[in-house]
């Protein structure tokens, strides 16, 4: 298996996922320049955090008009596994590939903390290796993290079980005390309905060891090792 990790002008967070997947978990990476078209025949694919093309219009905008991105968009449209995290959710929205959109922090400030997170879902290549209601504890980064639906598109995440993760208070409580954004629903992951595309502003990459107060983000990336080595396993 091999990961890739696109690189956006201004990306801030594509060394700690290539980190996280080459020196953490041994698994070969390599990294993808938002200008080529070339996949490098990876099998899945990191959108990384950051401030692509300085974040102007909108967070995640200009990144999606990258050459990269209509590469990404055919593999995801052909079954391919693609994570995007924070600024990589953001565009992932803004490219159709994921529904909804991101707003303003209800607070108006950039936060960057600690948040707690439950896994909502677990029959998904992103989420397999955690168990249903667990509490992970990772960390926020952004000015944009709020997440907004028409009431349409919430009703459909709701029933087919797209919401992959939801912000919580230490003790999983579903109160607005652990939602540090304002996202509808307290949302802080999704994935599209054919459950190989995904999204969450939580920095997973970030908390891999736990030297680094938390080691709860290898489930995101365990889970997608796992899918991929089950994938190569089926096609044997």
């Amino acid at each position: 298996m091999k990961f890739g990790v696109v690189v956006f002008p201004g990306s801030n967070c594509d060394h700690d996922a290539f980190y996280a997947l080459g020196n953490v978990l041994h698994k070969p990476v390599e990294f993808i320049w938002h200008q080529s078209q070339d996949l490098a025949n990876c099998d899945a694919i990191i959108l990384p955090g950051g401030f692509s093309y300085g974040d102007y219009l909108r967070t995640g905008a200009i990144a999606r008009f990258s050459p990269v991105m209509k590469s990404i968009e055919k593999f995801a449209n052909s079954g391919g596994m693609v994570l995007g995290i924070c600024n990589g959710f953001q565009t992932l929205c803004e490219a159709g590939l994921l529904p909804g959109a991101m707003m303003r922090n209800s607070g108006l400030r950039f936060i960057c903390r600690h948040v707690h997170i439950r896994v909502e879902q677990t029959d998904t290549p992103f989420t397999n290796a955690a168990r249903k209601g667990q509490i992970l504890k990772i960390p926020i980064a952004h000015s944009d993290g709020c997440y907004t639906a028409d009431e349409e598109d919430i009703a459909s995440l709701e029933k087919n079980k797209q919401i992959l993760f939801r912000y919580t208070t230490p003790d999983g409580s579903d109160d607005a005390a652990g939602n540090p954004n304002g996202s509808m629903h307290n949302i802080a992951g999704i994935c599209n309905r054919e459950r190989n595309v995904a999204g969450l502003m939580p920095h997973p990459e970030r908390v891999v060891e736990s030297a680094l107060g938390s080691a709860d983000g290898l489930v995101l990336f365990n889970s997608m090792v796992e899918a991929l080595a089950g994938a190569a396993k089926a096609t044997a």
